[in-house]
């Protein structure tokens, strides 16, 4: 696209060292002298060098509401511990994990089918405008970063692969929150045969649903019509959307017309 006449062109500088304690990097950026440097979903600590460069240090955007969920990642987490609100945090960093004093929060209510891919599109649009705001603070003065308490402290670590793999065993609810907060990454999964299945969000019962089966153990399957059931530690949980390995993703109904009877039982 031509630029409008007129237009000056952006003599940004873009500084991308492969490790932020790279030397080089290090001296251009004390050349640069940043008044303040913000951080949203960088997966490496940043070294004491780095972080005593700019006057106001570091600010980090992270999404929770802090000390709730340090870590990388806290989105999954709070759904995964069933969390009705959450939130987003800005603070400056320091030398220890997601424990720095906060500038602002925000909080945003984890509704009962959100997955982590929901959760998160909301905070990054509310989390902006808080980072904006607390940068907006931090220049003009009026913002006074307070530290964190010492009470209420958890952990938020990577959740992997083997992490999304689905235990029938466990309770409905519990299956449900692991499926919506490794919705889309890493990708919930169960086998059949040994086969890997990936598992979009199920639905779980409620007082209007008729025809549940109620007799499923843990990883049966049965066709009802039109809904595809699987069971739990309690009690059944309907499929959504299914991805058979090296298959497009599919409704479950249309992957179960092709099961047989005996095949019907997840691992």
């Amino acid at each position: 696209m031509p630029k409008p006449s007129g237009c000056l062109p952006l003599t940004i500088e873009v500084l991308q060292p492969r490790r932020l304690s790279d030397p080089a990097f290090l001296a251009r950026l004390r050349e640069i002298a940043p008044d303040c440097c913000p951080v949203v979903a960088y997966g490496n600590l940043i070294p004491d060098a780095a972080l005593a460069v700019p006057r106001f240090g570091w600010v980090n955007l992270h999404f929770s509401v802090l000390p709730a969920w340090r870590g990388a990642a806290p989105v999954q987490h709070a759904i995964l511990h069933g969390d009705e609100i959450t939130g987003a945090t800005t603070f400056r960093l320091v030398a220890e994990l997601d424990a720095g004093p906060v500038f602002g929060v925000v909080t945003e209510p984890v509704g009962p089918a959100d997955t982590a891919g929901d959760l998160l599109g909301r905070l990054a649009v509310s989390g902006a405008d808080l980072l904006v705001a607390t940068l907006d603070g931090i220049e003009s003065g009026e913002l006074e970063a307070r530290p964190q308490p010492h009470d209420g402290v958890s952990h938020a670590p990577k959740v992997g692969r083997g992490d999304a793999k689905v235990n029938w065993k466990q309770p409905a609810l519990a299956v449900d929150r692991l499926v919506r907060a490794c919705t889309p990454a890493p990708g919930a999964w169960t086998t059949l045969g040994g086969a890997v299945l990936k598992l979009g969000p199920v639905r779980r019962r409620t007082t209007d649903d008729a025809g549940w089966p109620d007799d499923l153990g843990p990883g049966e399957v049965e066709i009802r019509g039109s809904g595809v059931f699987a069971g739990t530690g309690t009690i059944a949980v309907r499929l959504g959307d299914v991805q058979p390995e090296g298959k497009r993703r599919m409704a479950a109904a249309d992957w179960a017309r092709g099961l047989r009877s005996a095949d019907r039982v997840f691992d």
